[in-house]
């Protein structure tokens, strides 16, 4: 074989071989934003906890990144704020030091909001000026942040359904669809982050993979019944585990009308529908788990389904905390954010799962 033969054969060798530096820099790039993310629901669940989130009455996506910098200004926006129904039938009185505060909380989650913006697509074309990403993360980058700019519009809906006559609090299906919103954003950040990891696993049954799938899908509806929840604040009510009212099948679930209601309004239905999802996301996780130990022992898939039974069930220990001491902020907050990370382990453990070793060579 000739030298020249030889080179041209050596060069793809060589890309392959420099191939992982720049999708290093595009994983850990989305794992940042990921990151980011669960800080953006942290201060969300604060600012809805603190009962900030109607403290700023208008969308003003460019100008409104500037607080009020001089009294004048704190004057008409505390105006404005006087003029909400919350206002008039919650915080009546309220000194204008105690709304700079609930102004406060409000605003950093907006500004956290754009600064997401910023440090999602300025990367964004930064990797693609340098051809670091393929026509298929390209794409799926792109709908990711077509689903941030939606997000955006959802959490200015929420807010105007709160401002509306009568209303105290957001309408808790517009809170839900916000927060859920947020979480299936941040499961497509880790999923694609995790699709570029280099570690693979070998073949995975279709039983093991579509489970890990079906766990993944099964945390995002939790997580949905979850923003219901904080919606109406049925954490308020039934305070005790594991019954309720008494029982384990409390009366009155359909007791509204018409009866598809009861989903959203009933706050005895809304917090009946998160505890049997719990227990069916646990006792899911646990027959994963087993099964995964079983069929691939030792591998890191029966590694991540152990990892993941137990932070499903320290999650659902501290629903239970937060339910019995009704939801101090700090409990509150704890629960929101654990469950980003269960959601974050679901996704990274069924995008792998669906990784077998043939992937890993057309994604190189």
């Amino acid at each position: 074989m000739s030298s020249t033969s030889t080179l041209s054969l050596a060069r793809p060798a060589a890309s392959v071989a420099a191939a992982p530096r720049p999708r290093r820099a595009v994983r850990t790039w989305l794992f940042v934003m990921a990151a980011l993310v669960v800080a953006m629901v942290a201060v969300g669940g604060a600012t809805r906890l603190t009962g900030s989130g109607l403290s700023i009455t208008e969308w003003k996506p460019v100008t409104g990144a500037i607080p009020p910098l001089s009294g004048q200004a704190w004057a008409e926006e505390f105006a404005k704020y006087q003029a909400t129904p919350q206002y008039r039938l919650l915080n009546q009185g309220m000194t204008l030091s105690e709304f700079q505060f609930i102004y406060g909380w409000e605003w950093g989650h907006r500004l956290l909001g754009r600064l997401i913006g910023f440090a999602f697509f300025l990367p964004l074309l930064f990797f693609w000026w340098r051809g670091q990403l393929d026509r298929r993360l390209s794409v799926s980058l792109l709908g990711l942040g077509l689903l941030g700019g939606l997000q955006g519009a959802v959490g200015w809906i929420m807010v105007a359904s709160g401002l509306q006559p009568g209303m105290t609090a957001v309408a808790p299906v517009k809170l839900a669809l916000h927060l859920t919103l947020a979480s299936a954003i941040y499961a497509g950040l880790v999923w694609l982050a995790s699709g570029l990891d280099r570690r693979r696993d070998e073949a995975v049954p279709a039983r093991v993979s579509g489970t890990a799938l079906a766990l993944m899908a099964l945390v995002l509806v939790q997580i949905a019944l979850g923003g219901l929840v904080a919606g109406s604040k049925a954490g308020l009510t039934y305070n005790t585990w594991p019954l309720m009212d008494g029982g384990l099948v409390p009366a009155g679930l359909f007791s509204g009308s018409p009866w598809i209601e009861n989903f959203v309004d009933n706050v005895t239905l809304v917090q009946f529908n998160h505890r049997l999802t719990a227990y069916a996301l646990l006792i899911l996780a646990v027959l994963h788990a087993v099964d995964v130990r079983r069929t691939l022992p030792g591998t890191g898939a029966a590694r991540r389904a152990t990892a993941l039974v137990g932070l499903v069930a320290a999650q659902a220990a501290l629903g239970i905390i937060t339910l019995l001491l009704v939801v101090p902020l700090w409990a509150g907050l704890a629960h929101q954010v654990a469950a980003m990370l269960v959601l974050g382990m679901a996704t990274a453990h069924a995008r792998l799962c669906r990784a077998p070793a043939r992937a890993a060579l057309r994604a190189v």
